[in-house]
């Protein structure tokens, strides 16, 4: 048996994804960052309801768990439902014994009252004492007024916002756009295309960047504090980190695995608790940086959050694993029946 580690943060996940896996192909192939948008992740959001919306967090917690990563940063959207979404997550995280927080993204997309509604949901979950931020789609989806309501909201109940910010050259205006609303405490997602900085915590996402072709967001040369997030694309951070590291180095030969690692241990300023969360590894040098970037294979065995263990032997003690991922399959099939 290797090391203990703290639990690992994703900074930043979409955990309705864990369903997209097997989904339909669009009705277009997409040539463009706005083209993927638009003909896959914006007609899967407005498909899922709230019990897809519960497996796909289950689904997605358990494999967080199952590769150490004890706690989520997460961004969601589901116009269709709405309202009680943020509760049917953080239920599905703690029955999982992931920690969350969590946001509802805001966007102009589905018209005012759309916007409203996400602006309702955030409010609602922060003021029952829900762990979260204040979520905004991005910039290029939304108006003036919803960006500075959104900020608003944040400042009222003392939380960060959580935005994708410059992901595609769709939004590279975001930068002039955010500048007089962002503060130190948001969680700014990608700036692959910012053009200048802005307050905040780069939430870096290389292997989603590669995968939708948007380009290289230079996260070495990021004046603030840097965290690793996977954009729903599990939330294995180990293999992202690697995935992190090369990235860098294929930009800048000068770049080292402590760099990357230096982002995953920032995941633990975004929710300090982890910190005294426990994971049991496989391998006996998981926070050597070096040794972690080029040892392939390295498993959590057992993992404690706070002061309850909920993996023993790789295997979650608070759920079924064969259960949830037989549910989430079941909902996966309603979920693409909607498409």
């Amino acid at each position: 048996m290797g090391d203990t580690t703290p639990g690992l943060v994703c900074g930043h996940h979409h955990l309705y994804s864990a369903l997209a896996r097997g989904m339909p192909a669009p009705p277009a192939t997409p040539t463009n960052f706005l083209q993927i948008l638009e003909q896959v992740w914006w007609r899967l959001d407005v498909a899922l309801d709230l019990d897809t919306i519960r497996w796909s967090a289950m689904l997605g917690a358990l494999e967080a768990l199952e590769c150490g990563t004890t706690a989520v940063v997460d961004h969601h959207e589901s116009p269709s439902a709405i309202e009680g979404s943020l509760d049917v997550i953080a239920d599905a995280c703690a029955a999982v014994g992931v920690r969350s927080v969590l946001a509802y993204g805001v966007t102009d997309r589905h018209g005012p009252d759309g916007a409203r509604r996400g602006l309702a949901e955030n409010e609602r979950f922060l003021a029952a004492g829900g762990r979260g931020m204040v979520g905004v789609h991005a910039a290029f989806t939304c108006s003036d007024a919803t960006l500075e309501e959104a900020a608003d909201l944040a400042r009222r109940h003392g939380v960060g916002v959580h935005i994708h910010v410059a992901e595609g050259v769709v939004d590279a205006a975001a930068g002039a756009r955010l500048e007089r609303f962002a503060r130190d405490d948001w969680l700014l997602v990608h700036a692959v295309h910012l053009d200048r900085p802005l307050p905040g915590t780069l939430a870096h996402n290389p292997r989603s960047n590669m995968n939708n072709a948007v380009g290289y967001a230079r996260p070495r040369s990021w004046p603030g504090k840097v965290v690793l997030g996977t954009d729903g694309i599990g939330a294995d951070m180990l293999d992202e980190m690697r995935v992190a590291y090369v990235r860098a180095r294929e930009d800048d030969v000068l770049a080292t695995p402590a760099d990357a690692w230096a982002w995953v241990e920032a995941g633990w300023d975004l929710v300090p608790e982890a910190r005294g969360d426990r994971v049991r590894w496989s391998y006996g040098r998981v926070d050597d940086p070096w040794s972690a970037a080029f040892t392939p294979g390295i498993r959590a065995c057992d993992a404690w959050v706070g002061d309850q263990q909920v993996l023993s032997g790789g295997r979650p003690t608070r759920v079924d694993a064969d259960e949830v991922r037989a549910r989430a399959a079941e909902a996966a099939q309603r979920l693409f029946s909607r498409l």
